[in-house]
């Protein structure tokens, strides 16, 4: 039986949550599992001096992605050079790992339009905020690179638990199943959309499950397992190329984690989480995980590991610099980035801020 070929409520796992090796570990060398580890290390300290500056003012609204490196790390690290991501809008470690700056991150969530475009050859599609409307756009990318013959070219598409409720994803997985596109979707199941919790968005047993109504595989894999999630986006996405007889291209992969912050720093996840849930998901996070098997491996040690720790530090902060470092956006180009020609109804609304602007000040749009 192949990882692919099992029940959608048979977990995978390599690691469990003491790092311990309970399942195969992937063909990696001890350069790739420190890159892996530090690729965590990274999206975890940019995740809390995100949070921190927008506490502080310099920066929007951000949505926190603690708890899940391990998911988007593993992940992004399986694909291959010419393979594409379309993202949500919590995929700050996987666009990293695919090459996009932390001052592009950054930028975006300042306001700037820049932060939209990707460096070339990155193959990442601009963050979608609205729920599931990536899930058809990824579809179809992948259907247009089978169209052309390009299908070794695979397209990976994230979004969250909450996203399988939308018509959306019923469509785009739909329309895979029919058209056999070289397709990977990834749900970072992390427990909770916003304030509901995952039993309120399906009776069925798993999310994995679903691919079954579409006709392809769907699995379920430890979400806080790096190693186990690189090991089964690797088989998904080899099997998106060169499918099995009898088999479909696409695969549902549902990562089963838990986010340890809030859904977004306008959140306050105490009024609808207790603590003890927190804490009891805490235990499995998957940076000490790694680090324990590494460590037990004799591939970390107390010299690297504080290697990592300054390497990591400096390099936020230096993307920190260089994002505040280029002047703040124009009000009017939230009006003007929205189509690529402005429509009246925009022009109109433009006007009316700009008049209560002159008239009040910026201070009129701040809430109390």
């Amino acid at each position: 039986m192949t990882l692919l070929e099992r029940d959608p409520d048979d977990m995978i796992q390599v690691l469990d949550e003491d790092g311990t090796v309970v399942g195969d570990v992937p063909d990696l060398d001890d350069e790739e599992f420190v890159e892996m580890y530090r690729y965590m290390k990274l999206a975890r300290h940019f995740d809390e001096r995100a949070v921190s500056l927008q506490r502080q003012g310099r920066m929007g609204t951000y949505p926190p992605l603690s708890g899940q490196e391990g998911a988007q790390v593993g992940s992004a690290l399986a694909l291959a050079e010419d393979d594409w991501i379309v993202p949500s809008y919590r995929e700050h470690g996987a666009a990293l790992v695919r090459g996009l700056p932390l001052e592009g991150t950054l930028l975006y969530w300042m306001g700037h339009e820049e932060g939209n475009n990707t460096p070339e050859g990155t193959n990442i599609f601009p963050v979608a905020v609205p729920i599931a409307s990536q899930i058809p756009h990824a579809t179809g990318a992948a259907w247009a690179k089978k169209l052309r013959g390009n299908d070794d070219d695979v397209v990976l598409c994230y979004f969250g638990d909450g996203a399988t409720s939308e018509g959306d994803f019923h469509e785009g997985l739909n329309f895979a199943g029919v058209f056999d596109t070289p397709n990977v979707f990834f749900c970072n199941n992390n427990q909770w959309a916003i304030s509901v919790p995952r039993e309120r968005q399906t009776k069925s047993e798993t999310l994995a499950q679903k691919a079954d109504a579409y006709g392809f595989t769907g699995v379920q894999v430890d979400g806080m397992d790096p190693l186990a999630v690189y090991k089964t986006t690797q088989a998904a996405l080899e099997k998106a190329r060169d499918p099995d007889e009898g088999q479909l291209r696409p695969t549902m992969i549902e990562a089963v984690q838990y986010r340890f912050g809030a859904h977004t720093t306008a959140d306050d996840p105490t009024v609808y989480r207790d603590e003890e849930e927190v804490e009891r998901w805490k235990a499995k996070d998957p940076i000490p995980r790694l680090e324990a098997y590494l460590r037990a491996e004799g591939i970390m040690d107390d010299e690297r590991h504080a290697e990592i720790e300054e390497s990591v530090k400096t390099q936020v902060a230096d993307a920190i610099d260089a994002a505040e470092s280029v002047p703040r956006p124009e009000p009017r180009e939230m009006f003007d980035n929205v189509y690529a020609e402005t429509t009246a109804n925009l022009e109109e609304q433009y006007e009316e801020f700009a008049e209560i602007r002159e008239k009040h000040g910026d201070d009129a749009f701040l809430e109390d």
